[in-house]
């Protein structure tokens, strides 16, 4: 498969023999993105996953595993790294521009031949939450919708956590004091009107990288538009889930992609 956006697919060692890994380099406003590519060996028409990572740069970045995963419970799954990272032109935007190449992927997934395009899924972990609820506000070419502990306020990260303030600052110009309607452009909670697929959101209510309050704001927010929003909060859990309860969400959301 070489769609139009495509411009080069190299092969990548994949942990499973039944996944067919590929680094690709795709085009977004001009830049080359690089991101990960996963497919099913078995012919058939799968669901697209479009799965947008956490952190910035280096911290959070695509784990190999983790994409296979999603893979192997019957998904093609194209995994963004963003402008600026691992090779890609550009600099990452911290969900400011680099909202586009998540928009380019999600094309990029529409044109794959082993992908049903009206079968879509979009996956936002972390910081890839306000990624994921801009691709669902910018576009309606999605089925579904899943957060992770999930980012949903750009001010509320900056007040929580004391070590991405100087990240934030260089990358979005200023406190939100200074610059309140460049955060605001970069929150999502004030375009969710858009939003026209089912949510699901993931939070462990123990989670100090992204409070669970982000997630209570977007459900709250959510309900009263009156959106499909379900969700599962989990009462031990930090950002990071025990290995095996790991596992099993992962069949459930799944599962829940499918049946929507």
């Amino acid at each position: 498969m070489q769609s139009e956006l495509i411009i080069k697919k190299q092969r990548f060692p994949s942990p499973n023999p039944n996944i067919e890994l590929h680094i690709v380099t795709y085009m977004c406003n001009g830049l080359k993105i690089k991101g990960l590519l996963a497919e099913p060996k078995q012919p058939g028409c799968y669901d697209g996953f479009l799965y947008l990572r956490g952190g910035i740069k280096n911290v959070g970045m695509v784990r190999v595993g983790r994409i296979v995963q999603f893979a192997s419970e019957g998904f093609v799954v194209m995994a963004p790294f963003y402008r600026g990272n691992q090779g890609g032109d550009g600099n990452e935007d911290f969900a400011g521009e680099d909202r586009y190449d998540a928009l380019a992927a999600l094309d990029l997934l529409s044109a794959h031949p082993k992908v049903n395009k009206n079968r879509i899924h979009v996956f936002g972990f972390s910081r890839g939450g306000v990624m994921a609820l801009f691709t669902s506000i910018l576009t309606s070419d999605i089925r579904s919708l899943v957060l992770w502990g999930g980012v949903t306020d750009m001010v509320l990260t900056y007040e929580e956590r004391r070590d991405l303030r100087r990240m934030m600052k260089r990358v979005i110009g200023g406190t939100p004091q200074k610059y309140p309607d460049r955060y605001k452009w970069r929150t999502p909670l004030y375009e969710l009107e858009e939003v026209r697929v089912p949510v699901l959101l993931i939070h462990g209510k123990r989670d100090q990288n992204v409070s669970v309050d982000h997630a209570y704001k977007l459900e709250k927010r959510l309900k009263e538009l009156e959106k499909d929003v379900t969700a599962w909060y989990f009462d031990g859990f930090t950002h990071y889930f025990p290995p095996a309860q790991n596992r099993e969400t992962v069949k459930r959301l799944t599962e829940w992609m499918k049946s929507r």
